[in-house]
């Protein structure tokens, strides 16, 4: 099993890496890339040293699987040849992910539309995958027909540069900036680019990627994207409108029923889901799980998970883990 991580240098890259290492993936051959400034360090990994190889290395190398994190500019440029020679190249990025000939995989989702041939593979925004893990059972038994997102996203979403501003911030040091206001003691209504509707990058995946993932173009949802001062993981308020009647005990069951939910919701103790609680784990957390006293048919939900992984690192592996299982790569040759 021959494995690429390109972009291993990242926060989601290094990540990637731990999460190989816990699940215990069978690599026979890895590849550590990264950008040219970074070709020839050296990395650990599995307790061996890696140096890092450039792109191009990579692609003559012809990886089984190459698991991208390094923006959508470099995956749109490499993918396609890593894909040429055979390679499984998962895509953290957003370059891939709405175009339809490429399945946007949560494997708890919705992994039976991956198929052998499939070479591209996007992951979806970090965001968007830890509010469907929380609201695709209650979608199988409710059918929601609206839902209204508002998420507090860690600075380490946006990347190293924004977890060294708000550092930096921190102790009054000068650093380069990742966004064009303090994040620290501060909240920044604003996450991607905006368009021309006003939203920006960031609340139109929610709304794009949930309805593909969930092969729903009927789902109305609209998203307010924040960033806020923390690194343990992104936060969402979620107030979803059921078509069909529901009882908060049928929600907690079927939310106790999902692979990777883990629910924490205790008012009396003060126990619900936080960043700090999250931080470095897998799961989803769901709480202060109530009812929408204002309108029929909703519910509230607060969803908090590590966004760098199941949000991102441990998703990528989990498809790699689902590829490997279906000897797709011994039935290609690889």
């Amino acid at each position: 099993m021959k494995i690429a991580v390109i972009g291993v240098t990242g926060l989601v890259g290094n990540v990637i890496l731990k999460v190989l290492e816990e699940r215990h993936i069978p690599i026979s051959t890895f590849l550590a890339v990264a950008s040219e400034r970074s070709t020839g360090k050296s990395i650990q990994f599995n307790g061996k040293e890696y140096h890092i190889i450039s792109i191009s290395e990579a692609i003559d190398a012809r990886p089984d699987i190459a698991i991208f994190s390094a923006g959508s500019s470099t995956s749109k440029q490499y993918a396609p040849l890593f894909a040429e020679k055979g390679t499984y190249v998962i895509d953290n990025s957003s370059a891939w992910r709405m175009y339809d000939h490429i399945p946007l995989i949560v494997p708890e989702i919705n992994i039976e539309q991956l198929n052998a041939s499939d070479h591209i593979i996007a992951n979806p925004n970090c965001s968007t995958i830890q509010m469907l893990m929380a609201l695709y059972p209650l979608h199988k038994a409710f059918d929601i027909k609206r839902i209204v997102v508002s998420t507090y996203q860690s600075v380490t979403g946006t990347g190293m540069i924004a977890l060294n501003q708000l550092h930096c911030e921190r102790k009054n040091f000068a650093c380069q900036k990742a966004y064009p206001y303090p994040i620290d003691l501060n909240i920044i209504p604003h996450g991607g680019t905006f368009e021309d509707n006003a939203y920006t990058s960031e609340e139109m995946k929610l709304v794009n990627e949930s309805r593909k993932i969930l092969s729903d173009d009927s789902l109305q949802i609209t998203a307010t994207v924040v960033r806020v001062p923390v690194k343990g993981g992104h936060s969402l308020s979620v107030n979803v409108e059921f078509e069909k009647d529901f009882s908060l005990s049928r929600v907690y069951e079927e939310l106790e029923n999902m692979p990777g939910i883990s629910i924490i919701d205790n008012p009396s103790e003060n126990k619900y889901p936080m960043p700090l609680y999250a931080e470095g784990k897998d799961e989803v957390f769901v709480g202060r799980i109530r009812r929408d006293f204002s309108r029929e048919g909703c519910i509230n939900l607060w969803i908090v998970s590590d966004n760098l992984r199941k949000g991102a690192a441990t998703n990528a592996v989990q498809i790699a883990e689902h590829i490997i299982a279906q000897n797709w790569i011994s039935k290609t040759g690889q």
